[in-house]
């Protein structure tokens, strides 16, 4: 199992001094990657829970977001060229580029540059957004209908920019004729991509398969839910024209991370459940039901208010230093 660390750049408050300490640590602890989120904006509406969907459309979540909407949150794209600049070993990413919010062409573009500025450590993850209101700060209302093409749009222009001198593409979303990008990523023949789906096997499976893609990415799945989702793409990959089966990908979730002194409540909750929110013990056990369910990657989820990064610095150590031997041992 890779450990991976999802930076907690969508907080009310949050330094740069905090995310690099976290991003060292995680290169010093020999983690696979760090990921920084996306998230454009916190409308107001939030804060009385009244937006449109609560979050990410998952069942149990209020109409509210986390954070205020005064929040002094950092977002997470401009932060991936300084993860590249800030670490040698890790790999680096963003969970997950909401593809309606830019323009594909600029995005291969850009994302292409940052794979040479880290060295081939980059990873791409897309999915379509959820929140309706930060599609209208996007100036992208018209596609929240229709995201889904859009994400499927955009994987196709970028792959075709980084594999090819010129490109040209004519569809929905976008329309322009033979140009070159620039330089091409370093990884070849593109950089890792994981497609982030929480609501259909098949259409994960169909993008992974069609798109040749590294793997995927939930939220908060219990052991149970993870393997029923790994079951179902690699049965839905089984029935695909494709050579590709699902030991071939890395199956991974985001999960809220934090080591308590006393014993959490670990009845099941939906997506609100305490997962690897526990005692050592408790995330032990969990994480022995995660191994045996096949999750190749946690993305450890630092929670977005009460507790303080100087804490997730020692529960980091812990995990590694503590927790992780005994998971490996079975």
């Amino acid at each position: 199992m890779k450990l991976a660390l999802y930076l907690p750049n969508f907080r009310n408050k949050v330094t740069v001094e905090e995310l690099e300490d976290l991003t060292a640590l995680a290169e010093e602890l020999d983690f696979d990657s760090v990921w920084t989120l996306d998230r454009i904006i916190v409308p107001e509406v939030s804060d009385r829970g009244e937006m449109q969907h609560p979050f990410g459309m998952m069942e149990g979540f209020p109409k509210q977001l986390p954070v205020s909407s005064d929040g002094e949150f950092l977002q997470g794209m401009p932060l991936i060229p300084w993860l590249a600049a800030k670490t040698s070993k890790v790999r680096i990413g963003m969970s997950v580029i909401d593809t309606p919010f830019r323009a594909p062409g600029v995005l291969a573009a850009e994302l292409a540059t940052i794979d040479h500025l880290s060295h081939g450590r980059l990873n791409v993850a897309v999915g379509s957004g959820w929140m309706p209101e930060e599609f209208a700060a996007a100036s992208a209302s018209d596609i929240f209908p229709r995201r889904h093409a859009n994400v499927r749009e955009s994987i196709e222009i970028m792959q075709g920019i980084w594999t090819n001198d010129l490109f040209e593409y004519h569809g929905e979303f976008a329309d322009f004729e033979r140009s070159g990008f620039g330089a091409k990523p370093v990884q070849k023949p593109f950089p890792p991509m994981y497609f982030s789906g929480l609501r259909d096997p098949r259409r994960s499976a169909l993008r992974v398969a069609k798109y040749g893609m590294s793997g995927w990415i939930g939220i908060q799945d219990t052991p149970e839910e993870l393997s029923k989702w790994r079951g179902a793409i690699a049965r839905e990959l089984a029935e695909l024209d494709t050579p590709r089966s699902i030991d071939d990908l890395d199956i991974c979730s985001m999960i809220w991370f934090v080591i308590t002194d006393e014993e959490t409540d670990q009845t099941p909750n939906g997506k609100l459940s305490n997962l690897l929110v526990g005692t050592a013990s408790q995330i032990t056990e969990t994480l022995k039901r995660y191994q045996e369910a096949g999750l190749d990657m946690p993305l450890l989820w630092p929670p977005f208010a009460d507790v303080p990064v100087s804490k997730t610095l020692d529960d980091l150590k812990r995990l590694t230093e503590e927790i992780m031997p005994k998971v490996e041992a079975g």
